[in-house]
Parts: C-alpha cells; structure tokens; sequence
C-alpha cells in the first residue's frame, strides 16, 4: 500500500511546520507569525503577495482569492515565512520567486508557468538561504531554471512537486568555481519530471537525496553529477523516452583543485523502464556517496512500482484542496 509522506497535515493550517522530510526538515516557516491574507493578485501595493513577501516579522500568508500574479520582477521572500496556496489556485508568471539570505521559508500549493527574461526561474534560492521547503507546487516553462539552488544555500526539500514542458529544470551549484557550495544539501522526494528535458537535477559540489520520485521522457539525460557531486538515488522511477540514459556524469575541475573530476551517483533500487540505461561508473565510486543515514533518522520510501508511479502522477503539484482551519500561533 502507498504511504504518502505528512498526509495529515491538510487538517490545519500550521500543522504543516516542521513536517517536510530530509534535509529540509527543520523549515518552520511563518508558524509563529500572524496571518497575512492576500486579498489582491496586483504585482504589488496593499493585500498583495509582495508586500507580505518583503515585511520582516514571522508570517503565514494565505490567499483570499484565485488567480494569476503576473510580476514585473523577482518577488523577495524574508525569512519566515509560509507561502500557502491551500484553498486557492494562485498562479505566478512573469517572473519568479527569489529566496535571498532567509531562513525558514515554506512554499506550498502554487503554480508557476511563463516566466521571462533572462536568469528568470521558477524558484531561485540563492545566496545562503536554509531551511527551506518547497510543496505541492507547479512549475512549467520558465526562460532559465523552474528551481534553481545556488550559492551556499542548503539544508532545503523539495516534495511533491510537477515539472513540466521545461529544457533545464533544476540546477544546484551553479558554477566550478563556487567552492562554497560543498555545503548544499537537498532532498527531492515524490516529484514528476513529465518530460523535461535535462537536470532533474544537476549537481555540482553538494549532496542530493533522490527518493520515489518519477522521471519520464527525459531528452538529454535524467540526472547529471557534475564536479564533486553526490547523489544517493534510492527507489526512483526512470522511464526513459527516445534518450535512455538516466545517469549523466560532466567533468569539471573545481576552482581550489588542480585535477578535472565529475560527480559520483549511487543507485539503490531504482527501476528503469523502457530501456533506460543506468550508466553507473564502474568502481567504487558508490561507496564514496554519503548515506541519508547519516544526516537524517526516517524518510519515507517505499520500493518503485506502477502503484507508486500512478499516486505520483495524481498526487503532484498544485491540489485541489479545502483551506485548512488555523488554531492560531502555538503558544
């Protein structure tokens, strides 16, 4: 039987704080903030997402209405806050969301689709951002990345998440000659990759925690491990279209080292489909991936079947879901 990770909390507003799984799962968000209610889908001015984006103080903001935020520039998000899209369907385009120097930052239940211009994603943390969450959201057709993690920002999960009609999806570590990103680490677990085309993700220098995610009709590969990378690969669903091969591995050489050097994967009963070729290193270069072990207790994870691959592609991205009732700020 197929166990979705935090299924319980629908049923009230905050119980969601704390609740992601991996290296993300200290987020809090806005949990002892007030409520701020969005009331306006305008770019910016009162009731607006922006201006409960930028305030300082703790907040969970929750959305009035339905529709399409289409923003002239990057929205900033400071540090906690819960971006909750429960109850609504609020869409961003135009450009992206931006997580810059914060902490404790939820997002949850929204779509975005047609950002523009160039270095627009979807969602970019950078630089030095943590404990951050992204659920249940959306993402299709940004001009750069959907999630892009760069620059020192780390301890972050991504669950439950869509990705569609998109060329470069998600990249972390942006560059060989950021060496500071040997800190990133991230945990994507329970996605859709429904045909886009590479970097589900791209790593470079941190650590990734792959589990029970589906990945389908990829058009270059599936997963790259660029300089320095470790990818632990665990229970994952590759459904290879034209392009079977799952494992990608870019050589680069990191701006403190002299030697030129990929990534390492290491797969733990993955399931290939339709001919998708694993491309794992000979070696032992698995054994040099950390283990999710030694950084968090539990996950759940559940072995790859055709169960599992039709609950994510029901159970991703933006939910139709009731506003869940709030009890207020826990004393």
């Amino acid at each position: 039987m197929t166990t979705l990770p935090y299924a319980d909390v629908d049923c009230n507003l905050r119980a969601l704080a704390g609740r992601a799984e991996g290296f993300g799962r200290f987020a809090v968000g806005g949990l002892h903030g007030n409520l701020y209610v969005v009331t306006s889908l305008a770019d910016d001015g009162p009731g607006s997402l922006r201006e409960g984006g930028r305030r300082r103080e703790p907040l969970w903001i929750v959305f009035a209405v339905s529709g399409t935020i289409h923003l002239n520039s990057y929205l900033s998000v400071s540090s906690h806050k819960t971006i909750d899209g429960r109850g609504q369907r609020i869409k961003i385009t135009g450009k992206g969301i931006r997580l810059k120097e914060c902490e404790h930052v939820i997002i949850c239940n929204l779509e975005f689709e047609g950002g523009r211009g160039h270095d627009v994603d979807g969602i970019q943390i950078k630089p030095k951002s943590r404990h951050i969450w992204i659920d249940r959201c959306s993402l299709r057709d940004y001009d750069d990345g959907l999630i892009d993690i760069t620059r020192q920002s780390t301890d972050i999960t991504v669950s439950r998440c869509y990705f569609g009609q998109h060329d470069k999806t998600m990249l972390i570590g942006a560059d060989p000659s950021h060496v500071d990103d040997r800190c990133i680490r991230v945990t994507i677990h329970h996605c859709f990759f429904d045909g886009t085309r590479q970097r589900h993700p791209r790593l470079r220098f941190g650590k990734v925690h792959l589990y029970n995610n589906y990945t389908r009709n990829w058009g270059i590969y599936a997963v790259c491990a660029s300089v320095e990378a470790q990818v632990f690969s665990q229970c994952n669903i590759y459904e290879a279209g034209v392009k079977k091969k799952t494992f990608e591995y870019y050589p680069e050489k990191a701006a403190d080292r002299e030697e030129v050097r990929a990534g390492l994967v290491r797969s733990e009963n993955d399931l290939f489909l339709n001919g998708a070729q694993a491309s794992l290193l000979t070696g032992a270069g698995g054994e040099c991936v950390f283990h999710p072990s030694e950084h968090y207790p539990t996950w759940t994870v559940e072995p790859p079947s055709d169960t599992l691959k039709q609950i994510i592609k029901i159970c991703t991205g933006w939910q139709s879901l009731s506003s869940p009732s709030d009890h207020g700020v826990p004393k």
